[in-house]
């Protein structure tokens, strides 16, 4: 679908990355837990508030949501704390940090993944395996491609066809797909003889696969494609959208953007169009917000549909942790919800 062609394009600008290896990048930021503090003066102050990627001379670091440099830029990639783990290159290999900096997981990967659930998905030579937030492999490589843990199970490839694995490693569901997704709701979408359809976390087939395209299920909703149209359907797989639009996308904070000819707009759970379809360009709604494009330049609507940051940049990305992500004369920056910046614009390629 084209969200997510648009999605991995403006990542892959952001990260200024033509690396073939890697697969994915994340373009989130983490509430980093406080820790609690120590006697020992030695020991690294916690991090107490959230952290955001920034690059300067060609490396990567973190600041906090005021724009001070928590981390000094050191890295030849960086990706967003989750689980109070980054991810972190140096020179060909990757490795893991915590949010004082230091070093937990030294980089010894040819590619490694966000934590979820406390497992990170990691690669070994050729085959997919998970580490545990000490960087121990709890689950050997051996898959030969796999996606992160969610709501305790990943979906696995081995001997070209999908199943899913739970915490232990332990096959659950056995691999007979010829593509699987993440659980959602209680539903994963699978492949089988090229047509969508979901199961249950026992691998019971809920909604048969008759559908071209789909997406998982938000809010007791998922978008898939009928003929040429995209509508939704409730989780016993009735059609409750009609399906008229030419794309459509998950239920973010009760809204779901939706494409009409070659604009975008949003509907409620029920169908109703609640903002127009007049942007030429919009990502989903976090934190209230929404990032929008017009007249080639792109601001912030709030809910209602009101500009609230005027169009003014080249490209914005949502809000995470009261701040976004902007690009501004091809440099990158952070503004917060009044739309200013917390970190100018610098020039992110090297």
């Amino acid at each position: 679908m084209y969200k997510y062609t648009w999605t991995i394009l403006c990542l892959i600008i952001i990260n200024g990355l033509f690396d073939s290896d890697i697969q994915k990048v994340q373009a989130s930021s983490l509430f980093v837990r406080q820790n609690k503090l120590t006697s020992q003066s030695s020991k690294p102050k916690p991090v107490t508030s959230p952290l955001f990627r920034i690059v300067k001379n060609g490396k990567y670091g973190f600041i906090d949501k005021t724009g001070k440099i928590v981390i000094e830029p050191q890295f030849d990639l960086a990706w967003s704390f989750i689980d109070e783990r980054a991810q972190i290159k140096i020179n060909d290999k990757y490795g893991y940090i915590e949010p004082t900096g230091k070093l937990i997981i030294p980089p010894q990967f040819r590619l490694a993944f966000a934590f979820s659930n406390k497992l990170a998905l990691v690669v070994v030579e050729d085959k997919y395996g998970y580490i545990n937030t000490n960087g121990k492999l709890v689950i050997p490589p051996q898959f030969e491609e796999a996606l992160a843990f969610k709501n305790g199970l990943a979906a696995v490839k081995i001997d070209e066809k999908w199943g899913y694995i739970d915490l232990s490693g332990k096959l659950v569901i056995q691999p007979q797909y010829e593509q699987a997704l993440h659980f959602n709701e209680g539903l994963a979408a699978v492949k089988i003889n090229n047509r969508w359809g979901y199961i249950n976390s026992q691998g019971h087939i809920v909604i048969q696969p008759k559908f071209e395209e789909i997406l998982g299920f938000s809010q007791g909703l998922a978008a898939v494609k009928i003929g040429d149209k995209y509508g939704y359907i409730n989780q016993s797989g009735q059609i409750v959208i009609l399906p008229k639009f030419d794309e459509a996308w998950e239920f973010t904070e009760n809204l779901a953007v939706v494409k009409s000819g070659n604009k975008w707009g949003y509907i409620n759970p029920s169908g109703e169009r609640v903002i127009a379809p007049k942007f030429d360009m919009v990502t989903s709604f976090s934190e209230g917000l929404a990032a929008v494009k017009v007249d080639n330049k792109y601001g912030y609507i709030d809910t209602q549909g009101k500009i609230v940051i005027q169009p003014q940049f080249d490209l914005a990305l949502s809000f995470k942790n009261e701040l976004a992500l902007v690009y501004l004369d091809g440099k990158a920056g952070y503004i917060n919800k009044t739309g200013e910046f917390i970190w100018t614009p610098s020039n992110y390629y090297y």
